[in-house]
């Protein structure tokens, strides 16, 4: 019988080293929240993170923690409660490696680790100004066709993923729903990190149904409950957007001291949770 990937989420976050390249969701599909103040409790440096295809309060505060060296991304917003302040002053001051990418582009490089191929083609890059700041990014010769340019960017193949899922079973398949991006970097990742709200008794691939918004066990290194565990973004089917919490994180981010206030008090609502 395969070993179940049912762990702690202190377990699981040990997982990742410093240096690492991980990849995360937008806050649409699902963010580990706790787990990530789990590894900034833990002190983690030198990320390498590649969001799938945007970052938000996550990315922001790995940044303002200074966790991140190099980002990889098509944008950092908050959204409706606005600009990402710890990501708007790293690139001021040159705190980090910033790769600038498009949504298309991460969305592609992730499909060919996927589908074990070394590079992928994309059109709708070319005459932007990325392709001169990209110089991992090649326009080539379509070799089926004469007089057509075509750009070809090479596969993100993560040494980690980490998301956070509305539930699993005791097995350890994975419910995303209609979130297909997850799917895709469970599948291109070398290990597949997960907190879910509520680990279930039934074997989520029983279900015709259900099982196809399921990541089976074979893709799911680490598994990990954690109740609330996007908090404060939402998690559609158990809770909503903390709007109290993000509009709070947003005016004391605008300063170093207000976040390193605002992260002190994040940190230590975590540390129950994380043992």
């Amino acid at each position: 019988m395969p070993q179940s990937p049912l762990t702690t989420i202190a377990a699981l976050t040990q997982r990742i080293p410093d240096g690492a390249l991980l990849a995360v969701p937008a806050d649409y599909a699902g963010v580990a929240m706790t787990a990530t103040r789990a590894l900034l409790h833990r002190g983690i440096k030198d990320l390498h993170l590649v969001c799938l295809p945007v970052g938000g309060v996550q990315t922001d505060l790995l940044i303002g923690a200074g966790a991140i060296r190099t980002l990889e991304t098509a944008a950092v917003t908050l959204g409706e409660f606005g600009a990402a302040p710890r990501f708007v002053e790293a690139v001021r001051q040159g705190a980090i490696r910033l790769k600038d990418a498009t949504c298309p582009a991460i969305h592609a490089a992730f499909q060919a680790a996927e589908k074990g191929i070394p590079f992928i083609p994309l059109r709708g890059i070319l005459g932007s100004d990325l392709i001169t700041h990209r110089d991992d990014w090649k326009v080539i010769d379509n070799p089926f066709a004469a007089d057509d340019p075509i750009v070809v960017l090479p596969a993100i193949r993560p040494d980690f993923v980490l998301f956070h899922a509305l539930k699993a079973d005791r097995f350890g398949n994975v419910w995303i729903g209609h979130h297909r991006e997850l799917m895709t970097l469970a599948h291109a990742a070398k290990e597949t990190l997960v907190t879910v709200e509520e680990i279930v008794d039934d074997n989520l691939l029983a279900d015709e149904v259900v099982a196809a918004g399921v990541i089976p066990s074979l893709y799911v290194t680490a598994l990990a409950e954690a109740e609330h565990g996007a908090w404060p973004l939402a998690m559609p089917g158990a809770y909503d957007i903390d709007e109290v919490a993000l509009k709070a994180y947003v005016e004391a981010a605008q300063t170093e001291t207000g976040f390193r206030r605002i992260l002190h008090d994040w940190l230590r609502e975590t540390e129950v949770a994380a043992a």
